[in-house]
């Protein structure tokens, strides 16, 4: 083996004395070791990869790529670790084995990542010592917790960066004020949902107190940076960061507030790349979403790099050990992946049955409707070419098969959505005239027009896409001051909205994703919701719906099992791959029958 003179000062580990109490809660591997006598290697610092380079013999890298496959390198005799500081202190303990000779440059860059991984280790120790509730000063917050939001605030204030994924109406948002109020970390960013910032305006001036005045709030506008005022809170929706990428990292913003999360959950936008930089300049993030993924569990790798980087390694590690092999976004064990998450103090998660066992149970009931045939075939003859190309052209890529099979299956949805919207509307009628508050979900603009003209007698607010902010809040504040019992809604614009005055949820379409459900359910299923919920899922006997409701298990799989809920068996999850196919090779059967095609 080749053997390197270490020189004077050589370090296995920080020089950096702990600086806080805790020392006796250190591992033996995060205590100041004596110089070593030989060293097998080097250990320097890559900027552009933020990540630390072990070079040395290929026994000694082989050690490494052995011990923590994400190290992999793509030189021989290289090793590369993020510079994580949970990595820092796995780095710590291979080099009590394998002392290494740290590049005098990055020198002061590793005393100073090892003082970093042992005040996380001291901190992760003393969180298991600390009570489980916490209370906001009296001072800072003009509100009372509940016993289960207290423990949440217990949770944030022991780890500076982490994910509070409560189930919707838990009240996220006075958990994250309350933080915000017990640490003193102003000025922070609060980045929402565009129809949210007017709700986190009034919330911040509702709960929060600063030198026993309202907080000083604003809502930044426009993508163009300009100089920000003075303000204890400012709000940005997601469509902005972008335009602000820049600057946002030069803000001297303490603390940053990612609500509705799961608008983060894919990478390779502007947008990700501006909540990241935003996130490395603040020294404390968390992150609010009753359903961080939609889809495929491996969005979850997404959000918590926003969180904390590379926490779950990089995304060829991530998902060759976590998936199903390399590129793979399918978690393999989502409830292992979830326990460990929440062991390592990066997520907490409760639901209602948890924490609210006095809040009345929703209901779910499936309901068959009518519909109209002959308009259901109009609206799917543009279709048929379609699909008869679908079906006979051999010639056709993966990738365009894959495109079309989304095209015909979005264009099916729309046509069995129009076609039984007339009898969702008589449904909904039933139900109002007999007082009930409702909600009223749909996805598509054609399918909203006729529910605004068939139920125009009851005089609905609308909350579709298409309407103005103020519009919105319109709606909003109508249903919940009585003035209308009945709110239509677009399926993926839910996040946030507070209407638990409702006393039935009414699906007039379904969507692929059962967490885009769950979160409409909980607009109403919400703290202060007084009376039992009824959740109606209306579906047509043909078209999509069939379909629809058989192809939801691996998605459900994915959610349920990784935030912690009842899973789903592995028999109901692989009987719902390929949902998309499926949609379609059953449309072709359909019309084959007929002799459409």
């Amino acid at each position: 083996m080749t053997e390197w003179d270490a020189p004077e000062g050589s370090l296995s580990g920080g020089d950096e004395p702990l600086q806080e109490d805790g020392w006796e809660l250190l591992p033996a591997y995060l205590r100041e070791q004596p110089s070593p006598g030989r060293t097998f290697g080097t250990l320097s610092y890559n900027k552009r990869s933020r990540c630390w380079v072990v070079r040395g013999d290929p026994s000694v890298t082989e050690m490494c790529k052995r011990l923590f496959p994400g190290s992999a390198g793509s030189k021989r005799g290289e090793a590369r670790f993020t510079a994580h500081r949970r990595m820092v202190a796995d780095l710590c303990w291979l080099m009590l084995r394998f002392p290494l000779e740290v590049k005098l440059t990055d020198l002061s860059r590793w005393q100073e990542s090892v003082a970093e991984a042992r005040r996380y280790a001291v901190r992760q120790a003393q969180s298991a010592r600390m009570p489980a509730a916490a209370d906001p000063p009296a001072e800072g917050f003009a509100g009372e917790l509940r016993p289960f939001q207290r423990e949440g605030l217990g949770f944030l204030l022991q780890h500076d960066r982490c994910l509070l994924a409560d189930e919707m109406g838990l009240g996220k948002t006075v958990q994250a004020l309350a933080w915000l109020a017990s640490t003193g970390s102003l000025p922070a960013l609060v980045v929402p949902p565009p129809h949210l910032a007017l709700n986190w305006q009034e919330e911040a001036k509702r709960f929060l107190r600063i030198g026993g005045r309202e907080p000083r709030v604003h809502i930044v506008r426009g993508l163009k940076p300009y100089d920000l005022p003075e303000a204890d809170i400012y709000i940005m929706h997601y469509l902005l960061l972008r335009g602000w990428k820049e600057a946002l990292p030069a803000l001297p913003l303490r603390a940053v507030v990612f609500d509705e999360i799961q608008e983060l959950r894919h990478s390779g936008t502007e947008k990700y790349s501006a909540a990241s930089l935003l996130s490395e300049a603040c020294e404390r993030v968390i992150g609010l979403s009753g359903t961080p993924i939609y889809n495929r569990g491996g969005e979850i790798w997404n959000v918590i790099n926003i969180l904390d980087f590379h926490f779950l390694g990089d995304w060829e590690s991530f998902s060759r050990e976590w998936c199903y092999g390399y590129g793979s976004a399918i978690v393999a064990k989502p409830d292992v992946l979830g326990a460990y998450l929440r062991r390592e103090g990066l997520m907490l998660r409760r639901t209602k049955a948890d924490v609210l066992r006095e809040l009345p149970p929703k209901r779910r009931l499936v309901q068959e409707l009518d519909w109209n045939d002959k308009v259901y075939a109009q609206l799917m003859a543009p279709i048929l070419p379609q699909l008869t190309r679908w079906k006979t052209d051999r010639e056709l890529t993966a990738r365009d098969r894959a495109m079309l099979e989304e095209s015909i299956s979005l264009k099916a949805r729309q046509a069995t959505g129009v076609a039984k919207a007339p009898y969702v509307c008589q449904f909904v009628r039933a139900l109002l005239e007999g007082e009930e508050k409702v909600l009223l979900f749909a996805h598509h603009h054609d399918v909203m027009d006729i529910y605004r003209q068939e139920l125009r007698a009851f005089h609905p607010g609308f909350i579709t896409g298409r309407e103005t902010a103020a519009q919105k809040e319109q709606a909003v504040s109508r249903f919940m001051e009585g003035k209308t019992n009945i709110v239509c809604i677009s399926l993926r614009a839910a996040s946030g909205l507070n209407l638990q005055r409702a006393s039935c949820v009414v699906f007039g379409e379904l969507d692929w994703s059962p967490a885009v459900h769950s979160q409409a359910e909980d607009r109403a299923h919400r703290i202060g919701q007084e009376d039992s919920l009824i959740c109606y899922y209306l579906v047509s006997p043909s078209g999509s719906d069939a379909q629809m409701q058989e192809a939801l298990g691996l998605k459900v799989s994915q959610f349920v099992a990784l935030m912690g809920d009842r899973p789903q068996t592995q028999a109901e999850a692989e009987a719902a791959a390929n949902y998309a196919r499926r949609h379609v090779e059953a449309l072709a059967a359909q019309l084959e029958e007929t002799g459409q095609i």
